[in-house]
């Protein structure tokens, strides 16, 4: 089953007086390419996430924002008693000495002084990590669900388009004898200049005999090109067979180009260019295929 790269996620964790809320949104890319966004008590854990993230979402452009927050918001922040005291006496004395009869609201201006207030972020204990962790693999968890579920949807449309391919492929054969006459008709008039001219070139009948022969037949390619998009069903029940995909719609690429080479009939040229138009809607779906 195919699953797409795009996909999101988000979970929410209330436990010990904290709210955890994850959020990861991914979206195509060749490679795993992972930014994370934590509250700083989470930094140390940041290799790790991002570890557990590639080895379970593989590839996209992943993102991943987790937010912290404190009930008891009256222990967020502590108000630093000894500077606060020092900046005051000193600011105090200055005031009398220089301007002592102007009055002034130190207490606003010594709260926008350095190291006055600090915020309490805590550290991150065991059991909070494990927390975390949870929190973050729910995430994880909901995104996959999202990948499969619209992962079903490209691959109902991709499959479609293959075996419509393979439908277009089989209308050749109605074709077949008139594009065989019309490449003997050619064959014949180009041997039968050669013939009437004086001075037979026998390196050019051979020339020509060999390229209307390699044009006469083209069972070869359409037997080839039946088998690439069998094998491209096959391998959609791989896992993440997104790339080697990619590699199959190559090989089926040329060889629709190779009858389009070939064709020498109007008919035949038409149903080439509905292949490759098909051919070309599935290699789009594929950039969003893991």
């Amino acid at each position: 089953m195919l699953k797409s790269m795009t996909g999101f996620g988000k979970t929410v964790n209330e436990n010990e007086g904290k709210k955890i809320s994850v959020e990861i949104k991914s979206l195509n890319s060749k490679q795993a390419d992972v930014y994370i966004k934590l509250p700083f008590v989470y930094r140390e854990k940041e290799t790790e996430i991002r570890n557990e993230i590639i080895k379970q979402l593989e590839r996209g452009k992943i993102e991943l924002s987790v937010s912290q927050e404190l009930k008891q918001t009256e222990k967020l922040v502590s108000i630093n008693k000894e500077v606060f005291s020092s900046y005051y006496n000193q600011l105090k004395s200055l005031q009398e000495e220089l301007f002592p009869d102007q009055t002034t609201d130190w207490i606003s201006v010594i709260m926008q002084l350095p190291n006055i207030v600090s915020q309490n972020t805590g550290e991150l204990d065991e059991n909070e990590w494990k927390i975390l962790k949870q929190t973050i693999n729910n995430a994880i968890a909901q995104l996959n669900d999202f990948r499969k579920t619209e992962g079903k949807v490209l691959e109902d449309d991709i499959l479609q388009r293959i075996t419509n391919i393979e439908s277009l492929q089989l209308q050749i054969d109605a074709f077949e004898p008139l594009r065989r006459e019309t490449v003997r008709s050619r064959l014949k008039q180009n041997l039968t200049g050669l013939f009437d001219k004086d001075g037979f070139d026998k390196n050019r009948f051979e020339q020509e005999l060999i390229y209307y022969l390699e044009k006469m037949d083209f069972t070869e390619e359409k037997v080839r090109l039946i088998n690439h998009c069998k094998y491209f069903k096959e391998t959609c029940n791989e896992k993440n067979p997104g790339r080697k995909l990619s590699f199959i719609t190559q090989e089926i690429g040329r060889e629709i180009n190779t009858l389009g080479s070939k064709a020498n009939h109007s008919e035949i040229q038409k149903i080439v260019v509905q292949m490759k138009d098909e051919l070309e809607k599935v290699k789009e779906q594929l950039l969003n295929i893991l």
